[in-house]
């Protein structure tokens, strides 16, 4: 059964996101974030939600918090622990464990750091339309999710509110918003933790066509630190390498059924909708195929 409302009685709930809830722990320097698994489309979180889901972004989350500072030496995270505080009722545990992260509370960056190895999705269309992406002079002739010839490229976007959609810029618009030092050191972290992780996913099969990070700002130090989620079927545009084939659209290890099924049905940005029990459960198979 999936879990689309999370509370925790002896916490105080700081906000609600589209999937994330995030709490107030007794030290004051972290917090605790709780994935549910309610899911969006098209900037709209639908009725009910898939199972297991939140469990899977969280713990997916956490291995490559765990696993990028070993590839990458001086990459700080915001990652804490999965352990479930000890401050919350043994009765509300159970509903925690797996999908609850402590986490340090940093400043975070206005900014989506998007990084596209291949030529998908928004990045697809606007080169169909202009011959470029975010802005980005691209060669001509490059097909539909083809890998990039330039190598991986910096794409970020402006980070909205809830609600209200992301804005794709180009990657020099990024110093206005968050300023220099940290737009260079962004940039600089993005590309190498999306190469790093692309190598080790596509030793085991799977190719990252682009990812999003979020990064944030220890004040303390003044460093640059990965946070939010990371690489998981809601950041990651995730494909199977033993059927990669360049030209055509991908099988990819999202929520794409659930938008196909949306627009199929003509109900894509609509509110209340209710997913069907079908749709749900072969949307958590993706998710947990890829995991």
């Amino acid at each position: 059964m999936a879990l689309t409302t999370i509370d925790v009685p002896s916490l105080e709930k700081l906000s609600t996101g589209k999937v994330r809830d995030i709490f107030a722990l007794p030290d004051p320097s972290t917090l605790l974030f709780v994935a549910s698994d309610r899911i969006s489309a098209y900037d709209v979180i639908l009725a009910n939600g898939i199972p297991n889901r939140g469990a899977i972004l969280t713990l997916a989350s956490a291995h490559w918090f765990r696993l990028l500072p070993s590839l990458l030496p001086g990459l700080r995270t915001h990652f804490l622990s999965l352990d479930v505080p000890a401050t919350v009722p043994a009765a509300a545990a159970p509903s925690l464990r797996h999908r609850s992260m402590q986490v340090r509370k940093l400043r975070i960056l206005p900014v989506e750091a998007i990084v596209r190895g291949y030529l998908a999705g928004s990045g697809w269309k606007e080169y169909q339309r202009a011959g470029t992406v975010h802005g980005i002079a691209l060669p001509e002739g490059l097909r539909e999710c083809e890998r990039l010839p330039t190598g991986p490229l910096f794409t970020p976007s402006t980070k909205a509110p809830q609600g209200e959609h992301d804005e794709n810029i180009h990657p020099d618009e990024v110093a206005a918003l968050i300023g220099e030092k940290y737009a260079a050191r962004v940039r600089e972290l993005a590309l190498s933790i999306y190469q790093a992780a692309a190598d080790y996913a596509l030793e085991r099969g799977i190719i990252i066509a682009d990812t999003k990070f979020e990064f944030a700002v220890d004040d303390a130090t003044d460093e640059v630190v990965l946070a939010d989620e990371v690489l998981t079927p809601d950041s990651s545009r995730f494909w199977d390498a033993a059927t990669y084939e360049a030209g055509r659209d991908q099988d990819s290890f999202d929520k794409q059924i659930v938008r196909n099924w949306l627009v199929a049905n003509g109900v894509k940005g609509k509110e209340g909708v209710v997913l069907p029990e079908d749709v749900c459960n072969a949307t958590e198979a993706r998710y947990k195929d890829v995991f």
